[in-house]
């Protein structure tokens, strides 16, 4: 008889309020034998306002290759795996789609559990177009490649949605602006957190409005497309 493997849970996780999430997920929190975390303090954090004790082992970027390899072993022997990421929906830039895509070549069951994810949260209540969007998540940190990116999007009639860092959001701003001109934008930040702030309005104004300020927090930009 063939060993019974598990199965692959990827588990949407709160963007920033611990109340948004599935009472699904918490239920397979508690089931798994192992969570794989991209940021295990942050899971931790979660797990433990729900008084989840759970055997964590740290799944990102950096150790991928080698970790994912060690998750897929797990699968294969019959330990179900929760993969969650940083915060939101997993395989939304993040190294989910590696350790999802390993697990596919070797036929184990993944079954997803959905959640929030920070562009669709921040889209819904934008105040541009919905009906059709393009999500481009981080673009590339090379200024040339940047730039030629942001080009190529200025075509694009669709609603675009952007992910970038506090770091360098006013550079990107910028940039939108000189590429792009001044389109209606909208900056949100820390959504459904204590500070949660949502910028709407022209990209000139709220260049001007955020002159000088430290953003901070993860930051999305939605960017209405080019009128037809």
């Amino acid at each position: 008889m063939e060993k019974k493997r598990g199965v692959l849970y990827i588990v949407s996780t709160p963007i920033g309020n611990l109340e948004d999430i599935t009472l699904r997920a918490l239920r397979i929190f508690k089931e798994v034998g192992m969570i794989a975390a991209e940021d295990t303090r942050r899971t931790r954090k979660l797990l433990t306002h729900y008084q989840i004790s759970k055997h964590l082992v740290s799944y990102h970027d950096h150790n991928k290759i080698r970790q994912g390899e060690v998750i897929v072993k797990k699968l294969n022997d019959g330990l179900d795996v929760a993969l969650v990421s940083d915060a939101g929906t997993p395989g939304i830039s993040d190294p989910s789609y590696y350790l999802i895509n390993l697990a596919l070549k070797d036929d184990i069951d993944i079954e997803p559990i959905p959640g929030p994810t920070a562009a669709i949260t921040a889209l819904s209540i934008s105040g541009l177009p919905t009906d059709k969007f393009v999500f481009e998540g981080f673009l590339p940190r090379k200024k040339g490649k940047r730039k030629s990116r942001l080009e190529q999007l200025t075509h694009e009639e669709r609603t675009i949605i952007l992910y970038e860092s506090p770091y360098r959001i006013h550079r990107l701003l910028e940039e939108i602006l000189s590429v792009m001109g001044n389109r209606k934008i909208v900056v949100a930040r820390e959504i459904t957190k204590k500070y949660e702030e949502i910028i709407r309005g022209e990209l000139k104004d709220i260049i001007e409005q955020i002159s000088g300020k430290t953003l901070k927090g993860e930051i999305t930009i939605i960017i209405k497309g080019k009128e037809e």
